[in-house]
């Protein structure tokens, strides 16, 4: 583990067992995350991404979900190792998530200043007076006035309500910060805001961050390297600039392809064909194979490892470890 390392993630493989059988959310995924730096995990609905942030929280729910193999290194610490007391004094403290839905996150019935300085009660050890008045600071750093930490949740708007969760995963100044797709409900106009916000306290706190979007052009806002992730598994893996000029796996290209581009003409765009898989029952071989213009019969009796097409690039595709012979083109 290098001195700058903050997290890494080995063969982590996470199950839902029902009743219609085993969900395979996560599958063996790999991922490394420095100290200050923003990682984009993007991918459709449906890859494993929010299971794979449950994860790392230790909050993937059990039962149904079960974590089968690998390792999360914290610091150092394989949390998976930890006991619950031990993870529990870890998570809103050194590690914070933003959940998917403001809306859904805040509790009705208390006040946001009480919600607020509720975490940093059990984390900083501070007593209520206290803690209110760095709540009330807090919500004054993400553009609320102080006066409002009376209010309900019920009397703010989308856009300050996702503000209002953004202070309490920043409250006690955590190392790494999880966003569950931290726009996705609000309006053009407040994304880009909630982003500017973001952006500005991760360099403020140098906070690490894991981006979860499907959002292409989110990621190119705020985030210095990118995991493309298909079928519970990281299938790409690069920084911003290596992604957004030189795409190599076969998914990846077809995502920018589906991206309206100003500066061609086009009557239509490039939708990928076929649908996600059945994470019940899901391909042989490599998991995009049946959606692949390249796929050819080995594709889908040959599971694809990792190939290193540059420093820091890495690419599971068997093109790019010369089994397949094809050129992929954006």
């Amino acid at each position: 583990m290098s001195k700058n390392e903050l997290l890494n993630i080995e063969n982590l493989a996470i199950n839902y067992v029902t009743g219609d059988g085993t969900v395979k959310a996560v599958n063996g995924i790999e991922l490394r995350l420095n100290k200050g730096e923003t990682l984009g995990l993007v991918g459709e609905t449906g890859a494993g991404k929010t299971t794979t942030a449950l994860g790392i929280m230790k909050l993937v729910p059990n039962p149904p979900g079960k974590i089968v193999s690998g390792k999360i290194e914290f610091e150092g610490q394989d949390l998976l190792k930890l006991s619950d007391e031990r993870v529990r004094m870890i998570r809103g403290n050194k590690i914070s998530m933003i959940f998917q839905d403001p809306m859904t996150s805040l509790n009705p019935v208390m006040t946001v200043g009480e919600q607020i300085s509720e975490v940093i009660e059990i984390h900083q050890n501070l007593d209520r007076q206290d803690a209110m008045k760095k709540a009330e600071e807090m919500l004054e750093l993400v553009d609320i006035p102080a006066a409002r930490a009376n209010d309900y949740p019920h009397q703010f708007s989308g856009g300050m309500k996702q503000r209002v969760v953004i202070a309490i995963s920043l409250a006690c100044n955590p190392q790494l910060l999880i966003a569950d797709e931290p726009t996705t409900a609000l309006d053009v106009t407040i994304q880009a805001q909630v982003l500017d916000l973001m952006n500005n306290l991760k360099k403020e706190f140098n906070t690490a961050m894991i981006l979860i979007t499907h959002d292409l052009g989110v990621v190119s806002e705020v985030c210095d390297r990118v995991a493309i992730m298909y079928a519970g598994e990281i299938i790409e893996t690069a920084s911003l600039e290596q992604l957004f000029e030189n795409p190599k796996h076969p998914y990846t290209v077809g995502l920018f392809g589906s991206i309206p581009n100003l500066e061609e003409e086009a009557h239509r765009l490039k939708p990928i064909k076929g649908l996600m898989p059945d994470p019940t029952n899901l391909p042989s071989g490599c998991k995009f194979h049946p959606r692949c213009p390249y796929a050819t019969d080995l594709c889908s009796e040959q599971e694809p490892k990792g190939a290193e097409i540059e420093a820091g690039h890495n690419v599971r595709c068997l093109i790019y470890k010369g089994v397949v012979d094809a050129e992929v083109k954006r």
